[in-house]
């Protein structure tokens, strides 16, 4: 995943100024929360993410929350592409 270096912002900072964060969504769509120099947290536009939820297909039914955990298939799924995607990169890091 590319991110854009407008949209880092530490642990400590969204700790200390969250306004910074909703900020950086606001102008940008999106933040990255950085977590001991490593992305841990996305934090998006909530319309931005009812966008990618119907993108994928998943529209919640009116009476189920908007966001559901995604079934040990999904994550299977998800992994296989990703591992076929990546497959030289995981073998590059793997020596």
């Amino acid at each position: 995943m590319m991110i854009d270096t407008n949209t880092v912002v530490s642990m400590t900072e969204a700790n200390q100024n969250f306004s910074r964060v909703a900020r950086t969504v606001d102008q940008f769509g999106s933040a990255v929360i950085f977590k001991n120099n490593v992305p841990k947290y996305l934090v998006l536009d909530f319309s931005a993410a009812q966008q990618l939820q119907s993108a994928a297909g998943k529209e919640a039914a009116p009476d189920q929350p908007a966001y559901a955990p995604a079934s040990r298939e999904e994550i299977s799924a998800i992994s296989r592409m990703l591992m076929e995607q990546y497959d030289a990169a995981y073998k590059e890091l793997a020596k």
